[in-house]
């Protein structure tokens, strides 16, 4: 996992505020390069845009397609304005709203779920064509526990509250790098 110092993840926030700026003045995502090593590794990403204590839209990818700085720009503006579960932000909305970006670690399989840490790691649960995800975060918001964690996760995949019991269900755990303005 990269491990970010509190200067680099300044600048990918300073970074993620440009893009939405920049998408908001010229319907274009930011383009700026930085000069920082680290982030031009490759690594997965989510941010997450909060108003208040409202989210209002939460995109990621789970593996890089790219530059960190390019896959945080990218989601910034697809948290935005592409995430089907909220009304787009609008440009007024803009400076009420706050970032948060996670910098994911590889997935790994959970070969027990006893190795699950609420709190520390992330959920990803796979079974056909079906797929959900939650970030660390999320369980520790809603003091959830072990079970909790992997039900709602299952939930977020369109499957049934116990499908993580069955082994045709892959389950797979990562840990994230968590930072916000």
């Amino acid at each position: 996992m990269i491990h970010l110092n509190e200067s680099a993840r300044k600048e990918l926030l300073k970074l993620a505020r440009g893009s939405l700026d920049s998408y908001f003045a010229t319907g274009k995502v930011g383009d700026t390069r930085p000069d920082r090593p680290e982030l031009h590794q490759l690594a997965g990403a989510f941010v997450s845009l909060h108003r208040g204590d409202e989210l209002r839209g939460c995109i990621g990818l789970i593996e890089p397609e790219g530059p960190l700085y390019r896959t945080v720009q990218r989601c910034a503006v697809s948290a935005a304005v592409e995430d089907f579960r909220f009304d787009p932000v609008t440009a007024d909305e803009l400076p009420e709203i706050k970032i948060e970006i996670s910098v994911l670690s590889a997935l790994k399989v959970a070969d027990n779920i006893s190795e699950i840490k609420v709190g520390k790691h992330g959920l990803y649960m796979v079974r056909g064509h079906r797929r959900g995800l939650l970030l660390p975060q999320v369980a520790t918001d809603y003091g959830w526990d072990r079970e909790s964690f992997l039900t709602q996760t299952c939930h977020k995949a369109g499957l049934s509250g116990d499908a993580w019991r069955d082994p045709a269900t892959a389950i797979y755990l990562f840990e994230a790098q968590v930072f916000s303005e």
